[in-house]
């Protein structure tokens, strides 16, 4: 199979989804949101935003170093009541049921800095939508309406966070489970340890420190 990944040109030409739709098509117990429920949340998450005012998305993950939609200004945010973690077993992209990796989601308790990206107005619905393929289509995330504090300023933003009742979510994982899984994930999108490498080494470019990524990054071996 070969090597995808994720960029604006593969969210817009549908690479992307077809790869994940061919995924579902042999393992039937791994069925993404169909077109309809796609769209549904779609509308559901843009009838709370404010037709012509732009709109912020907040990233704490790959979106930090591969957002893939465009956006006109962006800056270090705190998430209170979220956390940063990783969570959610993987069997595609950077994982297969025989490499399974483990992936970061938002997960309730604690708090969490990341990037804020803001959208300009008239681009909002066309840019979610393409988050939207990205986050949305295999169910493990939901999209919510949170609060972010940048610069002593608090602005509303579209999140994606776990869904605690889909069938890959570790509610219970050690720190070396979680090593375990990122050293064993690899895909057609590449391996978890390069995700967990791209990602500690934004954070520390924005300046920000993670305990529990740290106390995984102490578990991994040198790379």
């Amino acid at each position: 199979m070969s090597q995808l990944r994720i960029t604006r040109q593969t969210l817009l030409d549908g690479t992307l989804r077809a790869r994940l739709r061919e995924y579902s098509e042999k393992h039937p117990e791994a069925r993404g949101r169909s077109d309809a429920e796609m769209a549904a949340l779609l509308e559901q998450i843009l009838a709370q935003h404010q037709p012509g005012e732009d709109l912020w998305i907040f990233g704490y993950g790959s979106l930090i170093w591969n957002p893939a939609f465009n956006y006109k200004e962006k800056c270090c945010a705190l998430l209170r009541g979220w956390r940063r973690r990783f969570c959610l077993k993987l069997y595609m992209g950077r994982g297969t049921p025989e490499t399974p990796g483990l992936m970061l989601a938002l997960d309730k308790g604690g708090a969490c800095r990341g990037v804020a990206f803001r959208i300009d107005a008239d681009k909002a619905r066309e840019e979610l939508g393409l988050l939207w393929q990205r986050e949305m289509y295999g169910g493990a995330y939901n999209a919510r309406w949170v609060t972010l504090v940048a610069d002593e300023q608090r602005m509303r933003a579209i999140t994606f966070v776990i869904n605690p009742l889909h069938p890959r979510y570790m509610k219970e994982i050690t720190t070396e489970e979680a090593a375990a899984l990122i050293m064993s994930g690899r895909g057609d999108l590449g391996t978890c340890r390069e995700y967990f490498d791209n990602t500690m080494t934004h954070l520390r470019e924005l300046g920000v420190k993670d305990a529990a990524l740290t106390r995984i990054a102490a578990s991994l071996p040198s790379a």
